[in-house]
């Protein structure tokens, strides 16, 4: 593993359900990842219920910040971090709505005084809401990691994760079965009590890679609760191995949406496109965006097979699918066309994640994000022959 990298890569660390020790998987790839010379950050995104502290020993306490009003991160075992068990007492819950989570989980990847990383990974709550949604939404992720149990339910939710960051065009880096089997320390007897295998049936059956198993060993729970991860305790032990070689395939993947780089964001009076234009090749997606060219009249796309295409202001203003231009639950238009003014211009074009585009019109309308697949299937302007 190296340290060139300026940027660092976001990866996400998911699971379907809870209970299937993504945080345990999380503290021990980056600490085996700093280990290796990674420099190596963790947002622990659970706001509701943060563990990421406690795994790595990191005492409840307010970070401090620097002159410039930006928080300085926690540092245990070679790994950055901040979460919310940081700013919270351990019997104190964090009773939030979704917009006050949303605006802890931007701040904590913006706002705070990262330094240079390599990796910063981002240590999900269980299912597909709000905060995964959030993510996928405000930040270029670079992939995701999906955590289970070899168990049929864990298995089947877990499909799920995958099918939610497949649709917000995250890449996937690869699964992780974890509690694969257990060991007798006195016969060495294997036994799969969250049966064997399901993990990597998954993957083969998605199309992604298998990462490798964890082995279920009593010294990964004792090595959590006393804030030392077992890559650090019992370095040889099966379970330790198995997170470090986990933690370098992670790091060698280099999974691209094949399109421009995000974020990006324009308004009127730019000269240049806010995005630079990529060369499609022959594993780039069809459906990936490669190039885009915005006037305040129209976008001008190009995608990954090689089609350009021109969608006037107004057909894209008429297209917005947001809850005030069309029901949610019955897909009724609610957007009259006679209400859009023919020469209706847009005056903000930004990404949204890795796979749509946010817009704002001059008629006042900012709600609306057009995925590319919803882009890619609207029609050019049909041209009368004279």
């Amino acid at each position: 593993m190296t340290t060139t990298e300026t940027t660092p890569r976001l990866i996400a660390i998911s699971s379907g359900k809870g209970g299937v020790g993504k945080s345990t998987v999380t503290a021990n790839i980056a600490v085996a990842m700093a280990q290796a010379g990674l420099r190596v950050g963790v947002v622990d995104a659970d706001i509701y219920g943060p563990s990421i502290p406690g795994m790595l020993g990191i005492a409840s306490a307010p970070p401090a910040m620097t002159p410039e009003g930006r928080v300085i991160p926690a540092r245990a075992h070679g790994v950055r971090v901040i979460s919310m068990g940081m700013l919270t007492d351990d019997d104190r819950p964090a009773i939030l709505r979704g917009p006050m989570v949303s605006k802890y989980l931007q701040m904590f990847v913006r706002q705070v005084d990262w330094g240079p990383l390599d990796v910063l990974l981002l240590d999900l709550p269980p299912g597909t809401g709000d905060i995964q949604l959030t993510l996928a939404q405000a930040f270029p992720l670079s992939g995701a990691v999906v955590v289970s149990t070899p168990q049929d339910v864990s298995l089947k939710i877990a499909r799920r994760g995958l099918r939610m960051m497949e649709q917000v065009n995250v890449p996937i880096l690869g699964v992780v079965e974890n509690m694969s089997g257990f060991t007798c320390p006195s016969c060495g007897t294997v036994t799969h009590i969250f049966h064997q295998g399901g993990g990597e049936r998954v993957a083969a059956e998605l199309g992604v890679p298998f990462l490798g198993r964890i082995p279920l060993d009593p010294s990964v729970v004792d090595c959590g609760d006393a804030g030392r991860p077992v890559v650090l305790t019992a370095p040889d032990s099966p379970a330790a191995t198995a997170c470090r070689d986990i933690a370098t395939k992670i790091a060698a993947e280099s999974v691209s949406s094949g399109g421009i780089a995000t974020p990006f964001s324009w308004t009127p009076g730019q000269a240049e496109s806010p995005a630079a234009p990529v060369a499609p090749g022959p594993d780039t997606p069809p459906g990936a965006l490669c190039g885009i060219e915005i006037r305040p009249e129209a976008l001008t796309l190009t995608w990954g097979d090689g089609r350009r295409q021109t969608i006037p202001a107004r057909d894209l203003r008429l297209a917005c699918g947001c809850a005030r231009c069309k029901d949610e639950m019955t897909g009724a238009r609610l957007l009259l066309p006679e209400t859009v003014p023919l020469d209706v211009h847009l005056t903000r074009v930004h990404s949204v994640g890795n796979y749509a585009l946010g817009l704002a019109f001059s008629d006042g309308h900012d709600t609306g994000i057009h995925t590319f697949a919803s882009l890619r299937e609207m029609s050019e302007p049909e041209v009368e022959d004279v």
